[in-house]
Formats: structure tokens, sequence, C-alpha cells
């Protein structure tokens, strides 16, 4: 599997390097979240790589739901248990949980499905600041804050009618966000499709902190940030 550059096996746990999550970031999900950079001060693993090894070692199942309840920093040893229960936790050596696993329904494990599905998704995911928070901001005047923007990955879930394909794209359906003060809750809803065909549907949520009113010349300083990070990185 193409993930085993992005994270190393330490006493029976998987721990995470910055460049590794920084790597996969970049260069897997297109994502330029500066919280992702070997070198930020409040760095993080991409849920996204969180995501892909769960898939990773235990496969797909038809209906499963990822619940992210904690940042993962580069210091942080992960437990991943040999277990087959439809309720899985993904702990650290004190027992603190930072991932939340529900899946059911028919399961299979495919090498070439999972990287078909991992990296469609990914990809998808990490379009979203460009093309779905901005115009959402946008549409509901509101933006985060340009020093110190913060977007936390919440939940993910999906669900399959079959796992008989062996290609995969995302299309963005439906996209809210609703706002409560200085915290916006953002929900995208896609459909799963393979060979042109509907094979499923999944849900997203973010949350949006520090939330201040929308200036569009601000919001052109970070599409232009954003945009220059993603070129030097190519």
């Amino acid at each position: 599997m193409f993930l085993t550059d992005y994270f190393k096996k330490e006493n029976n746990s998987i721990v995470i390097s910055r460049k590794q999550a920084s790597d996969f970031a970049k260069d897997i999900a297109g994502d330029f979240n500066p919280l992702h950079d070997e070198n930020a001060k409040r760095f993080c693993v991409p849920g996204d790589l969180l995501f892909a090894l769960v898939l990773d070692k235990y496969g797909l199942s038809c209906k499963m739901q990822f619940r992210f309840e904690g940042m993962v920093n580069d210091a942080v040893a992960l437990h991943f248990p040999d277990a087959s229960d439809e309720q899985i936790g993904i702990e650290d050596e004190k027992g603190k949980r930072y991932l939340k696993v529900s899946r059911a329904g028919e399961q299979r494990y495919c090498e070439q499905q999972l990287e078909a599905f991992i990296r469609s998704y990914v990809a998808f995911s990490g379009l979203n600041f460009v093309h779905v928070l901005v115009p959402l901001m946008q549409e509901y005047q509101v933006m985060i804050n340009p020093e110190r923007p913060l977007v936390i990955y919440e939940t993910m879930s999906f669900e399959l009618d079959t796992l008989a394909f062996e290609e995969m794209t995302l299309e963005l359906v439906n996209k809210q966000l609703q706002v409560d003060g200085k915290r916006g809750d953002v929900l995208l809803e896609f459909a799963l499709l393979s060979g042109g065909k509907q094979v499923g549907t999944g849900r997203k949520t973010m949350v949006l902190s520090g939330l201040r009113p929308y200036e569009q010349e601000a919001i052109n300083h970070m599409i232009a940030e954003y945009q220059r990070r993603s070129e030097a990185r190519l």
C-alpha cells in the first residue's frame, strides 16, 4: 500500500512524523492548511491521513463513520487494535482517544480498491478551502481569522450500496454553514460515483473557529497565499 511512506511503526504503535504528515497533506490530499506544515506551532496530523490508515488496517465496510475527537501531533504513538468489532477506538498509550470509527455491513479488503477510494476521497477533501469554504464564507458574510486560520475536521461518514467497484469519484451535492457567534459548523454532502453511476453517499462536517465579518481583501490574500503555497510545492 502506498501509505507506507507516511507513517512508521514503533512497538506495535503507529507514529507519524511532521514530515510524513506534511508530505501526505500536500502531495496526496492537495491540502495546504498551515496546521500541517512541518514547522507549524499548532501542528497536527491531517484527519485524512488517519482516515486512510484506518482503511489500510481494517478495509472497507458498506457503512462507516469517523469521529475525530482530538488533534494528533508528531509525538503521539497511536494504537490501532486488532479488532473485528463494529466500534473501533484509535488511542494513544495513555488511553486518550483521538478517533472513533463505527462500521457495519459487508466488509472487503482489496488493496487496489482501497487505494482508489482513499486517493479519490482525500483529493476531494483537500479541495475544501478554495472551492467550498470560500464560497460558503462569502455567502454567509463571515470569515475565519486570516492570521490564524483554524478549520477542524469533525466527522466523516459514508454509505455504499455495493463494494463491487474498482474506481471511485466524489461529487459535492450540498454544502451548508451554520453560524453561531464565532463558531461555524459546516456540512458537506457528496455522492460516491463509479463508472458514471452513483454507488453511495457521504457526509463530512467541519468546525470553523474565530469567525469575523467578511472582508474580500483578506479573503483574496488567503486565496493568493494558498495558491502560492501550492505552486511552490509543485
